[in-house]
């Protein structure tokens, strides 16, 4: 039931972002479902992958290529998701940016168990 719930507010923050950024775009609240779902897919499948490949350039880095990682991670759901849409790699660097931060803030809302 929780992750359900995660998912509608993963859903929720799409929705938002896609209409405060103008270089990304969803067609409408089932399409933000879907979306969420190929994200949490992808970076349940996915990101573990890409953090293993690129461990020296991330270490390099200071960890600061994992965020080139979620911005991947939001074009290869705009690759999948016929209905979103992101123009660059600047803009899916910004939504994933902010997406993590409205997670964080709407995941505070539920009650621990």
């Amino acid at each position: 039931m929780k992750l359900i719930i995660k998912l509608l507010l993963t859903a929720l923050a799409v929705v938002i972002l896609a209409r405060i950024l103008p270089g990304v775009a969803v067609e409408g609240y089932g399409s933000a479902i879907i979306v969420a779902i190929v994200i949490a897919l992808l970076r349940l499948i996915v990101k573990p992958i890409l953090v293993l490949l690129t461990l020296p350039i991330t270490i390099i880095t200071f960890g600061l290529f994992i965020l080139i990682i979620n911005a991947i991670i939001i074009l290869l759901a705009d690759y999948f998701v016929g209905s979103f849409a992101v123009s660059s790699i600047w803009w899916a660097l910004l939504f994933s940016l902010l997406l993590s931060l409205f997670q964080a803030v709407l995941f505070s809302l539920l009650k621990e168990d």
